[in-house]
């Protein structure tokens, strides 16, 4: 390579890293390369939901490696149709598809939902519905299902197929059955789009216009899904069934795993050939997978989670009164946004001074990710520095 061309790193600049090198992860902290340590709550973006490095999975990855990595889809995997049965179990789907990222799942979604539309003579339903303000991946199509126009920037023309509407407008659910609709796909909190949560009566309403007319509810579950939330899945709080789901994330505790989940009617549009993944489900994913779930499934996992997210979602409100900076405080369990009148990168970088990691939600939230192990203790440090930071920046001493 020639002197002209060289750059300070082989790896491609798509991310806006932190100053932070990370060589070791335990529970709910984080070691950089020169020793400091750090309350991660940012979870691996809502992905270490049992924190760094559990036991129990490390335990189960451990004993996977020493019979088999890989086989390919060609065969039967014991481990992947555990998992399936367990997912399906504890939601309303009937079948599991594996992937192995969020974007991969989606992409899923968004095909049966096509062929599910062909196989019913459905010829005219091109479009599927997404919501202003969503995040769904960086995939062509995903890309294109993301209702943020940051997003698409240098990227048009889009994949075509994609209809945005307002999120939790009710106005807007008279355009939803205009017969050209085959599916709606939406996140019960939008994550990446600043912790909007979906309106009860809103969501009921589209759900039932959706199976009026025999249109896909598709739930995005990659930020949300496996106990985020403060149940196994977001939507379930909610009383609607969705058709299809789509997991990743927390599902694997770090280890790269991505699933959709369907009813078996729609599910069926998948029939042999019609789509694959080589690594999906692969036998060392689908124990990760298991070891995972088993723990949230334990009894009293939830449960026990509720309290500290309450306590957590209290003390937040109470630094709200002591900060003219904080303009609303919002989310649910362990999935928390902090909507700011500044900027959210000013909270980021102060509260990692004080070796705590917390993420953005757009320019104007902070996104506060805890892992769902994590302690009362844990708790009060991340509570206690964002009062010092809410002061710093201009809070109410008198507060």
């Amino acid at each position: 390579m020639s002197s002209t061309t060289k750059v300070s790193s082989a790896v491609m600049q798509t991310y806006n890293r932190f100053p932070i090198t990370a060589t070791k992860g335990k529970g709910s902290f984080l070691w950089d390369d020169s020793g400091e340590k750090y309350l991660d709550y940012t979870s691996g973006i809502a992905t270490c939901n049992l924190g760094h490095v559990p036991d129990n999975v490390q335990h189960a990855i451990s004993n996977q490696l020493e019979d088999l990595w890989h086989c390919s889809n060609l065969y039967h995997i014991p481990s992947q149709e555990k998992l399936a049965e367990l997912l399906t179990e504890y939601s309303c789907l009937d079948q599991v598809f594996f992937c192995n990222s969020g974007a991969e799942a989606n992409e899923a979604a968004i095909k049966i939902a096509k062929k599910y539309a062909k196989d019913k003579g459905y010829d005219d339903r091109t479009e599927i519905i997404t919501f202003e303000q969503s995040f769904h991946g960086r995939t062509g199509s995903t890309m294109a299902a993301t209702a943020q126009e940051k997003i698409h920037q240098g990227f048009t023309p889009l994949t075509e197929g994609f209809r945005y509407l307002p999120f939790n407008n009710k106005e807007s659910l008279s355009e939803i059955d205009n017969g050209k609709t085959s599916a709606v796909l939406l996140e019960v909190i939008q994550g990446e789009g600043g912790i909007n949560t979906a309106e009860k009566d809103w969501l009921k309403q589209l759900a039932a216009i959706c199976k009026q007319a025999d249109i896909l509810l598709m739930i995005d579950e990659i930020q949300t899904g496996i106990g985020r939330t403060g149940s196994l899945f977001a939507y379930q709080p909610y009383g609607i069934e969705p058709d299809v789901i789509t997991v990743a994330k927390g599902l694997g505790s770090g280890f790269p795993i991505g699933a959709m989940l369907a009813k078996q009617h729609i599910a069926a549009s998948f029939s042999p050939g019609t789509h694959g993944s080589t690594f999906g489900g692969n036998p060392v994913a689908a124990a990760a997978g298991i070891a995972t779930l088993k723990e949230i499934l334990s009894d009293g996992f939830l449960e026990n989670c509720k309290e500290g997210q309450e306590e957590l979602f209290n003390q937040l409100k109470s630094i709200k009164e002591i900060s003219p900076l904080i303009k609303d405080i919002r989310g649910k369990g362990y999935l928390i946004g902090i909507e700011v009148l500044n900027q959210a990168s000013a909270w980021i970088e102060k509260l990692r001074e004080k070796q705590i990691l917390v993420l953005p939600a757009g320019e104007k939230v902070v996104r506060i990710l805890p892992p769902l192990t994590t302690t009362k203790e844990e708790l009060q440090i991340c509570i206690q520095a964002l009062k010092e930071v809410a002061l710093e920046l201009g809070g109410n001493t008198n507060g």
